[in-house]
């Protein structure tokens, strides 16, 4: 499945740099009636590569999928969940960019005096476990419209957790909300598969073979078809099971670790008391044309003109730009390795220096770049000769306790990257 080999830039012409629909008004002014996706976010709006509801809006659109955005809804009802009526398609829920506990309480479980997603910095604009709480909104509100869940907050919750603020371990989140999937890592290629999937008919309920996805299993099926099931699966210690115990919690987690690799990993199964929580093995990462085309999608780079007040979250970020994604580091503190996994996806020189071409057009440019790389800035171009065919490595890290012969970690591609930037007037 290729995402590029999907585009069908049906709204491409008139459409271009323009902000995705946040009201119906917006909408019709597209000559759309209906939508066929929906994505409910806990951070502002803000269409910008740096944000992920915009690129997961923008790749729908750029594939010729209609596509509006509910942004930091009201949860005391289900009234600013119906602002954009009822998707053709389906429902796309995230906490924002952010796991919504992080943005809302400091370490110290102390309410945050700010929220940089947020117009004008401000705090509560969004609720505790949004993805929890938005999912019950919108399943009150439509009950019949298949719901899918994303993002950091989604993904790093996909099985039983430690939860720090209320110091107990918790079900998966897919386990807490009627969501029908649950999309984790990097998410483009999942949801267009699941767009299109939908868009053929075929019921959410069946939508199980979805690489980069977690699904629901009922605990009967399960007992029935548990041996077929663990040919290909493995199964990890149950939420009961590490509810009690540390050490099988820590043991579930290093299997789940170990198996977040796109060529080599296996799907994972983890009862639960009323539902069994299928993983399927992770999605690839976009190769460099993929990558290119998503970062050079119409990003208007800006926050959408309903907000009176700025979103300190983009002014961080406007004029940085993005030049690969994954990390080898493995740190054991970190998310990044569980989420875009430790394999290195860069962009080419021609699609960044395209972007910063495009940056000089952007009011309030001075002709600074103040962020240049990924989730590691200095990875960018650096690769294993393993990894395309064998995957990550089981045995060992890639650069702990000294980096792997194996591994290419030269800076010549970086330090080209960054002489050509400079040339530019």
């Amino acid at each position: 499945y290729h995402l590029i080999m999907t585009s069908k830039k049906k709204e491409q012409t008139s459409f271009v740099s323009q902000f995705l629909p946040m009201d119906l008004k917006e909408a019709k002014q597209r000559g759309w009636e209906e939508l066929d996706v929906i994505i409910v976010t806990g951070d502002a709006y803000v269409d910008h590569p740096g944000f992920g509801t915009a690129i997961i809006g923008r790749v729908l659109e750029d594939a010729g999928y209609r596509v509006g955005i509910i942004a930091q809804p009201k949860w005391d009802s289900v009234e600013d969940f119906k602002r954009l009526g009822k998707p053709r398609l389906f429902f796309a829920v995230s906490g924002g960019n952010t796991d919504s506990m992080v943005s809302n309480y400091t370490p110290s479980q102390r309410l945050r005096h700010e929220d940089a997603y947020s117009p004008g910095n401000k705090p509560g604009m969004r609720p505790n476990r949004a993805t929890i709480v938005y999912s019950n909104r919108l399943r009150e509100a439509y009950p019949d419209v298949p719901l899918v869940i994303g993002g950091i907050e989604a993904s790093l919750r996909r099985f039983a957790q430690y939860d720090y603020w209320s110091d107990k371990v918790r079900q998966s989140i897919l386990a807490d909300t009627p969501a029908d999937l649950l999309v984790y890592g990097m998410g483009e290629l999942q949801i267009l598969q699941i767009a299109e999937s939908l868009d053929k008919g075929v019921p959410v309920k069946d939508i199980t073979d979805i690489e980069g996805t977690v699904w629901k299993m009922e605990v009967k099926i399960w007992k029935e078809k548990k041996e077929e099931m663990l040919r290909n699966n493995i199964e990890i210690p149950s939420y009961t099971e590490v509810l009690h115990d540390k050490v099988l919690y820590s043991e579930a987690f290093k299997l789940t670790f170990d198996e977040q690799d796109p060529v080599r990993g296996r799907g994972i199964v983890q009862a639960h008391p009323k539902t069994v929580i299928v993983q399927n093995k992770p999605m690839r990462p976009l190769n460099e044309k993929e990558l290119d085309h998503v970062y050079e999608l119409p990003y208007t780079r800006s926050a959408h003109p309903s907000y009176k007040e700025p979103i300190p979250a983009l002014d961080m970020a406007r004029f940085s730009i993005t030049t690969h994604r994954g990390c080898f580091g493995s740190c054991s503190f970190c998310a990044i390795v569980l989420h875009q996994g430790r394999t290195i996806s860069s962009r080419s020189i021609g699609s960044i220096l395209r972007e910063a071409e495009g940056l000089k057009k952007i009011k309030g440019f001075k002709g600074i770049i103040n962020g240049l790389g990924g989730p590691s800035a200095n990875m960018y171009g650096m690769k294993c000769e393993k990894w395309e065919k064998k995957g990550t490595c089981t045995d060992k890290l890639c650069i702990y306790p000294k980096a792997c012969p194996s591994l290419n970690t030269s800076h010549k591609k970086l330090i080209e990257l960054m002489k050509r930037l400079r040339e530019i007037p």
